[in-house]
């Protein structure tokens, strides 16, 4: 797989990312990866690479770009130790719905002018508050987005918040693929009743599920690991982009 750094023009700044590239010629239909809140970090890249291996150009975006050359996270510590933990909540916290739609724009952008990519539609998956950050880019961007996917996502359906992806439903024109955690307190059952039950409603192709694993499944660097969850999480994200990104 090829990589290439680079920096990406937004409203705010400039957003650190790279592209993954697949082997071969393209082109190939493009996806964003959004990270879990510990950010961008060598386990991401690793799997931006795998997905590039699968046929697509995937762009991995630092949503911390406002916070300048921010010190990595220990994703064995980061909850653990109080100050890392303040320091993370800030960081999460900073990223508004706002800031990720324009941001999301910017990446969209950049993408359709790349000539690696071909297509319209463009796929996103995400990794807890990723996996919230894909659907909201589905949802605010849905002429764009063909297929949203989100892994072990937090506060998707959550009542009192009215940023909550669920409401966009009626916007969203991608096929969506919801895979939960069991026992995770950010995404209750609760919450994935509403989530599907809107996304229903509103006319959206979707599959909501819960992985027998715990919340952070597919991320290879966290605790909670659990390779048979992570791979069916390819898998699923295989039969997502190979229906919706193609043709």
């Amino acid at each position: 797989m090829a990589r290439i750094d680079l920096s990406i023009p937004t409203e705010d700044g400039q957003s650190p990312a790279t592209l993954h590239l697949p082997d071969g010629d393209g082109p190939w239909p493009a996806v964003i990866m959004y990270t879990d809140a510990g950010g961008v970090r060598e386990t991401f890249l690793g799997m931006a690479d795998r997905l590039a291996g699968l046929g697509y150009v995937t762009l991995l975006p630092d949503v911390y770009y406002r916070h300048g050359d921010w010190r990595p996270f220990d994703v064995h510590t980061m909850f653990s130790d109080p100050d890392e933990r303040a320091r993370l909540m800030s960081m999460v916290h900073s990223v508004t719905p706002e800031h990720l739609v324009a941001d999301a724009g910017a990446y969209l952008e950049f993408l359709a002018g790349r000539p690696e990519v071909t297509g319209t539609g463009v796929g996103t998956t995400g990794y807890c508050m990723g996996g919230r950050e894909s659907l909201l880019t589905a949802g605010h961007h849905p002429e764009r987005v063909a297929a949203a996917a989100s892994f072990h996502g937090g506060r998707l359906a959550a009542a009192d918040d009215p940023d909550s992806p669920y409401l966009l439903a009626d916007r969203i024109r991608a096929t969506v693929y919801v895979a939960a955690a069991e026992n995770d307190a950010s995404c209750p059952p609760e919450q994935l009743e509403r989530l599907e039950k809107s996304l229903a409603e509103a006319g959206v192709a979707h599959t909501v599920e819960t992985y027998p694993a715990a919340h952070g499944f597919a991320v290879p660097d966290n605790p909670t690991y659990d390779p048979a969850a992570e791979q069916r999480h390819w898998s699923a994200l295989e039969r997502l982009y190979g229906a919706a990104l193609h043709g």
